[in-house]
C-alpha cells in the first residue's frame, strides 16, 4: 500500500507540472519573422547562391597560368665508330611561355563577376520579399482563425444560455415542445461552426510551422497580434516612392543593365589580340661566338585576328543591353501596378469595414438582443428569433473576414513597396 501511495503521489506531482511544461509558447510577428529568417531552408539555400557567386569572383580575376615545356633533340640513331651512344648529342631546351592579356580583360571579368554577385544579392532579397509575404499571410490567417474560433465559442455560449432560458420557459408551460426542439436542433450549427473553426486554426498553425521549419506540436505553439484595421493610409505617391527606393527586383533590373554593358565591354576586349611571350634556355653553342656553349632565346607569338574578331559576341551583347533596358521599363511598370493594386484593395477594404464597425455590427447585435427579448416575452415568433440570430452570426463572421482581407492587403502593400510601410 505504501508503494501504491507513492506511485499515486508521484503521478499527481507529474500531472500538476504537466500544464506548465506543455503551455503554448506565444510569438509576436517580429519574433516569427526573426525565427523565419534564421531557420527557413529556402532562404538558407538562396544565401548559398550569393557565396557561390563570390567564389566565382576569385576565378574571374585569376591570371593565365604560364606554360613550361622541355624539348630534347639530337638523339643518335647510328653507331659512332662502332659504339652505340644515343644520348651523347642530346640537346635539352627548357622554355617558359605566358599569355599576356590586353585591353583589361582580367579586370572586366572581375567587374562582371562582382556585378553578378550584386544581382545574386538582389535576387535573394526579392525572394525573401515574396516569402515574407507568404509568411505574413499565414500569420494573418492564423490570427483570423483564432478570432473566428473565439467568435464561434461566444456564439455557442450565447446559444447555451438561450437554451437554458427556454428550457425554463418550457418547464413553466410558456413554450411549446416543438419550439424547444427546434432551438435544440439549432445548436448543431453552432457546434459545427466551433469544430470547423478549431480545424481551420490547426491548419493555419501547421502551415506557419512548416514555413518556420519547426516541429513544435501545434498545442505548444501560438501567435499573438493586433487583429484590427487602422483607418489611415499613406498617400499613393508616397507609397510609390517607397517602392522605387526599396524594391529589390527593380534594383536587380538596373544591375542587369549594368552587367550587360560590362559584358559588351568584355566582348570588345576579347576581340583584341593577346600575344604569347616565350623564353628558353639551351646548351647549344652560339654560331657567332665559338667560345659560348649556352644560349638564351625568346619569341613573341601574335595571333592574326583576320576572320574571328569576336564579332558575334559584340553584336549579341550590344543587343542584350537594349533587351535589359526594356525589361527594366517593364519592371518599373510592374512596380507601379503592384502598389496601385494593393492601395485600392486597401481602400475598398476600409470602405467596407467602416460601416460594418460603426453601423452594421451594433445594429445586428441590437436586433438579435431585442428579438430574443421579444421572443422570450411572446412578442416575436421563433422564426424571427432564428433569423435575427443568423443575421448576427453572418454579420459578425463577415466583419472578421473583412479584417483578415484588410490585413492580407496590408501585407501585399508591404510586398509591393519592398519594405514595412504598414503594420
Amino acid at each position: 500500500m505504501r508503494r501504491l501511495a507513492g506511485y499515486v503521489s508521484l503521478g499527481l506531482l507529474l500531472a500538476s507540472g504537466l500544464p506548465q511544461r506543455l503551455a503554448a509558447q506565444t510569438f509576436t510577428w517580429q519574433e516569427i519573422l526573426g525565427k523565419f529568417e534564421a531557420t527557413n531552408p529556402t532562404l538558407k539555400a538562396a544565401q548559398l547562391s550569393i557565396d557561390e557567386s563570390r567564389a566565382a569572383e576569385i576565378t574571374a580575376y585569376l591570371r593565365p597560368n604560364p606554360d613550361l615545356s622541355v624539348t630534347a633533340d639530337g638523339f643518335q640513331i647510328t653507331r659512332n665508330e662502332g659504339v652505340w651512344r644515343p644520348f651523347s648529342g642530346v640537346l635539352e631546351v627548357p622554355s617558359i611561355s605566358y599569355l599576356h592579356e590586353r585591353q583589361h580583360k582580367r579586370e572586366l571579368r572581375r567587374d562582371t563577376a562582382r556585378e553578378s554577385t550584386a544581382i545574386a544579392e538582389s535576387t535573394y532579397l526579392d525572394q525573401e520579399r515574396s516569402l515574407i509575404f507568404n509568411l505574413r499571410s499565414a500569420f494573418v490567417q492564423t490570427l483570423q482563425a483564432k478570432a473566428v474560433l473565439q467568435n464561434a465559442r461566444e456564439n455557442l455560449d450565447y446559444w447555451d444560455r438561450e437554451l437554458d432560458v427556454n428550457r425554463t420557459r418550457y418547464k413553466a408551460g410558456d413554450l411549446a415542445l416543438v419550439d424547444l426542439n427546434r432551438l435544440e436542433l439549432q445548436r448543431v450549427q453552432f457546434e459545427s461552426d466551433f469544430e470547423t473553426a478549431i480545424v481551420n486554426l490547426r491548419t493555419s498553425k501547421i502551415q506557419l510551422l512548416m514555413m518556420l521549419n519547426d516541429r513544435t506540436p501545434i498545442e505548444q505553439f501560438d501567435v499573438t497580434g493586433r487583429f484590427d484595421f487602422v483607418d489611415q493610409l499613406k498617400p499613393l505617391e508616397e507609397l510609390r516612392n517607397f517602392a522605387l527606393d526599396a524594391r529589390p527586383d527593380l534594383k536587380e533590373a538596373v544591375q542587369n543593365v549594368e552587367l550587360a554593358k560590362l559584358n559588351h565591354q568584355l566582348a570588345i576586349s576579347n576581340g583584341s589580340t593577346d600575344p604569347t611571350i616565350s623564353v628558353w634556355f639551351t646548351n647549344n653553342g652560339s654560331f657567332s661566338n665559338p667560345f659560348s656553349d649556352k644560349t638564351i632565346g625568346g619569341s613573341i607569338s601574335i595571333p592574326l585576328r583576320i576572320f574571328d574578331r569576336n564579332q558575334g559576341e559584340k553584336a549579341r551583347t550590344q543587343l542584350d543591353i537594349g533587351r535589359n533596358e526594356r525589361l527594366y521599363d517593364a519592371n518599373l511598370a510592374l512596380v507601379f501596378s503592384d502598389v496601385d493594386s494593393a492601395y485600392w484593395t486597401l481602400v475598398q477594404s476600409l470602405n467596407l469595414l467602416r460601416p460594418y464597425k460603426t453601423k452594421y455590427l451594433p445594429l445586428a447585435t441590437d436586433v438579435r438582443d431585442r428579438t430574443a427579448f421579444s421572443f422570450r416575452n411572446g412578442g416575436a415568433s421563433l422564426l424571427d428569433f432564428l433569423d435575427a440570430e443568423k443575421a448576427y452570426r453572418d454579420t459578425r463572421l463577415a466583419y472578421l473576414n473583412l479584417i483578415g482581407a484588410y490585413l492580407t492587403a496590408a501585407a501585399q502593400m508591404n510586398m509591393a513597396a519592398g519594405r514595412e510601410v504598414m503594420e
